[in-house]
């Protein structure tokens, strides 16, 4: 294992206790494992994301972009980072923050969707194109179950209200005017669903993949059925998500959050929900990341170099899991899917 000595020598503690904790399995009792816990203050990511903080307990954007998300976005970017590191509730940061995006929370469990007009037909309330988005709900819940507060009951509520935006046949949609569905753009037309939207619908099951109950639920394994079913395998977004988690790259995009087909992330879902390489699908993405490790057990990230060894861990991590039996069974059939497939001509 070639890849144990080179991921303990990086210089971040909250990276090494990762690789003790979930590829070593290390106890949290183990004396190696408590000293990196008190060495992550001084971790440079970790500190990255804390000067953000406001004394409000919400995030600002730091440099690249990502001013016009707004705050609860920030925030919620913010907590995923901190929690992915390791850090959780007891932190008075992650404490803060996720006070602040509580806060913000609607009696019916939703967090608000319009923010600086980005929804508004010409910039005029009266001409409001969405009156609900997946999205604006799943993204703040995203935050708040990485930083540990998935069984919290405002979280629940939070989640009850993103189960009730659910399409009958699984998966989330663009979003509603009234009561009617909107299309999704072709690049993020999820197979196998007329209103399907692989952004919202990325998003939400990736906030029920971290509930301890939830990641099993029918809901949450309807949605990862039917993203496995782009079945798109491209190098140059291999580990974008954990590179965007860890704040290497900027937090852009509304309904192009997750633009990017990212098989790694497809891979940490599969797991969590209980998708194994029994299925096809996932067999094959695994044979298409393992052809792509490099001579020394790493798998390299060119835009930020930087960042590739924590690819790297995630990616063994998710490996290591796969391999742990299941009852998964999928529906979804296997045809090829286009984003924008070709109309028939009429003559």
């Amino acid at each position: 294992m070639t890849w144990i000595p080179l991921l303990l020598a990086d210089p971040s503690p909250s990276l090494r206790l990762l690789v003790l904790r979930d590829l070593l399995n290390r106890p949290d009792s183990d004396a190696e494992i408590q000293e990196l816990y008190t060495l992550q203050p001084n971790d440079t990511r970790v500190k990255m994301f804390l000067a953000l903080q406001e004394k409000d307990g919400s995030f600002r954007s730091g440099e690249g972009g990502g001013a016009v998300l707004g705050r609860i976005r920030m925030t919620a970017q913010a907590l995923m980072g901190l929690g992915y590191f390791g850090l959780g509730p007891k932190h008075p940061a992650i404490k803060k923050g996720a006070e602040y995006l509580f806060s913000n929370q609607q009696p019916d469990g939703a967090f608000p969707l319009v923010t600086q007009g980005a929804v508004l037909d010409g910039g005029r309330a009266a001409d409001v194109k969405y009156h609900a988005i997946p999205i604006q709900t799943s993204l703040p819940l995203l935050g708040l179950a990485w930083a540990g507060y998935a069984t919290d009951k405002r979280a629940e509520a939070a989640y009850e209200w993103l189960l009730n935006e659910e399409l009958p046949e699984g998966g989330w949609p663009s979003g509603r005017h009234e009561n009617d569905y909107i299309f999704a753009a072709g690049y993020r037309r999820l197979p196998h669903s007329k209103f399907g939207c692989r952004t919202n619908t990325t998003a939400a099951v990736s906030a029920l993949a971290l509930h301890p109950t939830r990641r099993t639920s029918e809901s949450a394994r309807r949605g990862l059925d039917k993203l496995l079913a782009q079945e798109q395998r491209q190098t140059h977004t291999l580990g974008f998500e954990v590179a965007r988690i860890v704040g290497a790259e900027p937090p852009r995009g509304g309904f192009t959050y997750f633009k990017r087909y990212d098989v790694s992330q497809m891979l940490d879902l599969s797991w969590r929900i209980g998708a194994n390489i029994d299925d096809p699908r996932v067999a094959e993405s695994v044979k298409f990341v393992k052809d792509l490790q490099g001579p020394y057990g790493l798998w390299e990230y060119e835009r930020y170099p930087e960042v590739s060894r924590w690819v790297t861990f995630d990616l063994l991590r998710s490996l290591t899991r796969l391999d742990q039996e299941s009852d998964w069974l999928s529906k979804e059939p296997r045809t090829p899917f286009m984003a924008y497939p070709k109309k028939p001509r009429r003559f």
